[in-house]
């Protein structure tokens, strides 16, 4: 029961993956995409994606994700924050960081939990170039997108070395392979959700 459950799954996910799977992998590159590439990865060890385009796409994504968000902060930054107290708050916080490891920060900005989204929206705001902004943030996106993809990819390797007839349960290793980014996406999210709540919680007055 289980292996048939596991190849009838096995195949659905593969049509999905092999229909809609590198415009997932971009889509998913614009925002927070590492649970899309460690997916995208295992996919492309199973054959279901060509880890060549995998990386390719999520570079892509990634490059645009963030040159995106650098220009709304430049252009839009200051009406925005005056909108959002959470945000300018947020934002508060990271210009220090920005103004004392600028180039550092862009590179690694996809890298930093809870900054992956602020961060090239605070840089916009600073007097970073775009074209400096934009080189860094190439080579970032050349860092990150095969790491993550590498990491998916490592992750069926690793499932292949365990399971000598991974064939049997290809359903249930794409199942693990969604399940993982699922839960690592949900995480994200909370904890964002956390942070955001606690960021809107007016402060007690010091008496």
């Amino acid at each position: 029961m289980a292996v048939m459950f596991g190849r009838e799954s096995g195949m659905y996910l593969a049509h999905l993956v092999s229909h809609y799977g590198y415009a997932a992998v971009f889509a998913g590159s614009l925002l927070e995409g590492e649970s899309v590439l460690l997916l995208a990865g295992l996919a492309a060890h199973r054959g279901y994606l060509s880890l060549i385009p995998v990386v390719a796409l999520a570079f892509c994504g990634g490059t645009l994700g963030d040159q995106i968000l650098f220009h709304l902060g430049r252009r839009y930054g200051t009406v925005m924050l005056r909108r959002s107290p959470a945000m300018a708050a947020r934002v508060r916080l990271v210009t220090p960081l920005i103004e004392r490891h600028q180039a550092a920060l862009i590179i690694g900005v996809r890298f930093m939990y809870g900054l992956r989204l602020i961060g090239p929206f605070a840089i916009g705001m600073t007097d970073v170039s775009a074209f400096r902004f934009a080189r860094l943030n190439m080579l970032g996106a050349a860092l990150w997108a095969p790491l993550f993809t590498g990491l998916g990819y490592l992750f069926g390797q690793t499932l292949h070395w365990l399971i000598a007839d991974l064939d049997r349960y290809e359903g249930m290793a794409l199942l693990a392979g969604v399940a993982i980014a699922a839960a690592v996406g949900l995480v994200r999210w909370l904890c964002m959700r956390r942070r955001r709540r606690a960021d809107g919680c007016p402060r007690a007055s010091s008496s």
